[in-house]
């Protein structure tokens, strides 16, 4: 049986437990055991100064992925409900989805209220979405544009996490209004993204409310502050840089927090700068080389490249693109790298041929050139070209059905493999590459709003060059199945080895403290 506190310990107590309670960073450490990162303790500091005073500021925090955001949110949180627990006190919570996105940011609250030894026994779940302590409360909420949350109210804060992945309808109508009535704190979370988002927007405003009062409201990190208090993360870093490159869309907005344009050209000088290689075309193969062959393969149904149940049939020119790549496996001996470079060797161009001719030369050229693996379009009627030469040519053809998830994460490998300097073509000199450089500069993007960031690409139908040709994008496409290949098992000096391809949308997603 413990002993009783006499009264001059219970009171020494008391005054230790209210000086803690003056600082959250104090409170954090000596309560759940974790002393704050110095880039942490500010942006704590700034929100419960806010909270706390009612000051109703309007914080907007970028903090790049697996830095301890959630963690940060998490004990800040775990402080309000504590020191307001004698009041009435509100807090609203609201993330992109309901699940996985609130259903972890409640499991990540919870750890901590059960490792804090001054709370551990004192709060209560109430259901299933709310957290209290006393008589503060916190609730939690999908931001999803289904979801119905409308009535809430958000008295001391209203958190908006992963606002960049918030529509800015869904807040203005349903959000937004939650802490109207009372002035309540609001702190935007999130990483950078495009320019048009919910976060870019709150990010100008709170930029504008600084220049007015010079009270601080945006916290903006990047990798390289981070790694100053975390050398591992800095290390860690570097290896996403050199598999994806520091240009790449993902690299620089969740790990450098810069912003992107929502759409525009996808490769603009600066990327196709990185693609020219310093080989010669070749037009039959070297001894001792790997190669690959990669298809295109074009007919009446070209049009469901472009999404499921879209009808965009190109009735201009029914066009079969082939590129023949080298695999150089000498990056794959990089400690960072860990993946082959692809060099375009020899590219060709079927226009209005029939299947039955083109499966006669493209397994001739497969022959000839010794390939190793076809990556090949089974769209529609590429079905069965790919399916004869699967036959052909067991084991070596690799089916590639686009629609609009599967051309989407073509795109962001494509852009991996490019920005990570793997992509290399040959010295121009012919038609086919004069007109495949054409396709690279009239080639677009947009990435759609909300939380699955797919791209949309392309080069626009109906579109022409200054001489009034018609451009099209099969040489782009034909190319870009290269990225497939980052999947493939290859053989470095007798060891087999997998690449195992970079999904950037689940890598950056993935959070830690």
């Amino acid at each position: 049986m413990s002993k009783p506190f006499s009264a001059g310990r219970l009171s020494l107590l008391v005054e230790q437990i209210k000086a803690v309670l003056k600082d959250v960073c104090l409170f954090v450490e000596h309560t759940s055991g974790l002393k704050l990162r110095e880039y942490q303790v500010m942006v704590a500091r700034s929100v419960a100064e806010s909270v706390i005073f009612r000051e109703g500021k309007s914080f907007v925090v970028m903090f790049p992925r697996q830095s301890g955001k959630n963690e940060l949110q998490a004990q800040i949180e775990t402080y309000l409900l504590t020191l307001l627990s004698q009041i009435e006190c509100e807090i609203v919570k609201v993330s992109p989805t309901w699940k996985p996105q609130s259903l972890n940011a409640m499991r990540r609250l919870q750890r901590v209220l059960e490792n804090n030894i001054l709370v551990q026994s004192m709060w209560k779940k109430e259901s299933g979405y709310i957290y209290k302590i006393g008589k503060a409360r916190i609730f939690f909420f999908s931001g999803s544009p289904e979801a119905n949350i409308v009535g809430a109210t958000a008295g001391h804060l209203l958190e908006v996490d992963e606002a960049q992945d918030v529509l800015v309808s869904k807040f203005d109508k349903d959000i937004a209004p939650m802490a109207a009535s009372t002035n309540a704190t609001r702190v935007f979370w999130g990483t950078a993204w495009t320019s048009d988002t919910l976060l870019a927007r709150e990010l100008r405003a709170a930029k504008d409310a600084e220049k007015r009062d010079g009270n601080r409201r945006v916290f903006v990190l990047t990798a390289e502050d981070v790694a100053r208090e975390v050398p591992a993360y800095g290390a860690f870093v570097a290896e996403q840089v050199a598999k994806l490159g520091r240009n790449h869309p993902m690299i620089r907005t969740q790990f450098f927090s810069e912003e992107i344009d929502g759409e525009g050209g996808l490769f603009p000088e600066s990327r196709r700068a990185l693609m020219v290689g310093g080989h010669e075309k070749q037009v039959q193969p070297g001894a001792g080389k790997v190669y690959a062959f990669l298809i295109d393969i074009a007919g009446e149904e070209e049009g469901a490249k472009e999404g499921v149940g879209e009808e965009v049939a190109n009735t201009k020119r029914d066009a079969t693109a082939l590129t023949i790549v080298e695999i150089d496996l000498e990056t794959m001996q990089d400690e960072l790298i860990k993946a082959p470079t692809y060099k375009v060797m020899f590219r060709k161009l079927w226009v209005g041929t029939q299947h039955t001719k083109l499966y006669g030369e493209i397994l001739a050229l497969a022959r000839l050139w010794d390939v190793k693996k076809l990556v090949v379009d089974a769209t529609g009627v590429g079905a069965g070209l790919s399916s004869f030469l699967e036959r052909a040519l067991p084991g070596m053809v690799i089916q590639f059905r686009f629609n609009v998830a599967t051309k989407s994460q073509l795109g962001w490998d494509f852009l991996a493999v490019i920005d990570s300097g793997r992509y290399k073509e040959y010295v121009p000199g012919d038609a086919e590459q004069a007109l495949f450089w054409s396709q690279l500069n009239a080639c677009q993007y947009a990435i759609t709003p909300g939380i699955d960031r797919k791209m949309k690409w392309g080069v626009p139908d109906g579109m022409r060059n200054t001489a009034g040709e018609f451009v099209h994008d099969d040489l782009i496409i034909s190319a870009a199945l290269c990225a497939v290949l980052d999947g493939e098992v290859w053989s470095v000096g007798g060891e087999a080895l997998v690449v195992k391809g970079v999904d950037p949308i689940r890598e950056m997603d993935k959070e830690g403290f």
